[in-house]
């Protein structure tokens, strides 16, 4: 009987580790990455037109970080390639996550513990990666690779301008390939070692933020504890980011750390993903002067669609921020930066993303405005950062 009992016991074990591995990652997903539930949304015949025939770019997506292949259209989440082709996406960055605190707080956060650890395990990555956050950058960016690899008509991994503009002249032939280009979300991947920096370059990441939710090796988070200025670590690696050629993205990085980078260089920033803050008042939002002087240095500020960023999170508020943000800085500095699949809830996901052009059109924005700030202005920016050749 206790054998019988034990092998019972083994087998709700089993079975119960089983489903944890077969569907709870799906579960988490579905409960962070979501879409308010609208009806549908129903944009003009003019409005479609006037949408299909702009170049959409968005500057972060977390995407590669869930349990869900790129290729497939999902019922969860924001963002897959079969929903870029119907929101007309030509350019997506995909950003890897290798590190999430607990809290997720604006606030503070230490960086303590570790979720993607636990994501890493459920979703049954390569060992190696459960521990090491270079090898989980590795994991997520082979993911991009990989979805390249099996279907080259529609995902072109971008790592050089002649790559974009193979895959910008394709589209404008009736192609729908979509450009992926690699990106990190912080630089804890680096695991302390500047010389990673070329081996990320090397697996085919181009731009590379330096912090996310909590202070690291680099320097402060805006998030974080300290929310100091660079160490001298920090320095060096954003030197050798320069000398590599990567567009250095400051979105989550402290105000301390946006200033000494700036005095560091004259190469144009990113901030990805964010509000502006005399628009939307939130920690997560960095000061308007500050983001004037990223402007003045040829720098680009994708603006999101989530509460925090930028509080209204209706079409209608998120073009309300974009205005904001382009009468702040002009229009050449404003982009989309959705941070799609990155634990936030939004009220429309991106296969419809017309609904913004929409929404920009009733605001009285000018053609030329929607043409920068729905994508012209990425591609500008990344046709003349990225490596000419491959």
């Amino acid at each position: 009987m206790i054998q019988r009992a034990l092998g019972t016991v083994a087998v709700v074990v089993t079975v119960a580790a089983i489903g944890t591995f077969a569907f709870g990652p799906g579960i988490v997903e579905d409960r962070i990455n979501r879409v308010a539930p609208h009806a549908p949304y129903e944009p003009s015949a003019a409005i479609r037109a006037k949408h299909a025939a702009l170049v959409v770019a968005d500057l972060h997506a977390d995407t590669l970080l869930w349990a869900r292949d790129p290729l497939a259209r999902a019922g969860r989440g924001h963002v897959d390639l079969p929903r870029l082709g119907e929101g007309n996406v030509a350019l997506q960055v995909f950003s890897v996550v290798t590190q999430v605190p607990a809290g997720l707080n604006y606030e503070a956060n230490s960086g303590d513990s570790d979720r993607v650890a636990l994501l890493a395990i459920l979703q049954r990555w390569p060992v190696a990666s459960w521990n090491d956050l270079f090898e989980r950058a590795r994991v997520q960016a082979e993911r991009l690779h990989d979805a390249e690899r099996r279907a080259p008509d529609m995902l072109r991994v971008i790592e050089s301008a002649e790559d974009l503009r193979r895959t910008l002249a394709e589209r404008s032939a009736g192609s729908r390939i979509v450009g992926g280009l690699l990106a990190t979300e912080g630089s804890h991947a680096l695991r302390g070692n500047v010389e990673n920096v070329k081996a990320l370059t090397d697996a085919g990441f181009r731009m590379m933020g330096l912090h996310h939710f909590f202070d690291n090796e680099l320097g402060g988070s805006l998030h974080g504890v300290g929310k100091g200025g660079l160490t001298d670590h920090g320095r060096a690696v954003v030197r050798e980011m320069l000398d590599q050629g990567v567009i250095i993205d400051v979105a989550h990085s402290s105000p301390a750390v946006v200033d000494e980078v700036l005095a560091m260089t004259r190469a144009p920033l990113v901030v990805s993903h964010t509000g502006v803050k005399g628009n939307c008042d939130t920690p997560r939002n960095l000061e308007d002067a500050q983001m004037r002087r990223i402007a003045d240095g040829g720098g680009l500020i994708g603006i999101g669609y989530w509460e925090g960023a930028v509080c209204d999170t209706s079409p209608a508020g998120v073009v309300a921020a974009i205005r904001y943000a382009v009468d702040l800085v002009g229009a050449n500095h404003v982009a989309l930066g959705s941070d799609y699949d990155g634990a936030t809830h939004v009220r429309f996901d991106t296969s419809e993303l017309a609904v913004l052009t929409g929404a920009m059109i009733e605001a009285g924005f000018s053609d030329e405005e929607i043409r920068k700030v729905m994508g012209g202005n990425a591609v500008e920016f990344f046709l003349a950062r990225l490596p000419q050749s491959s």
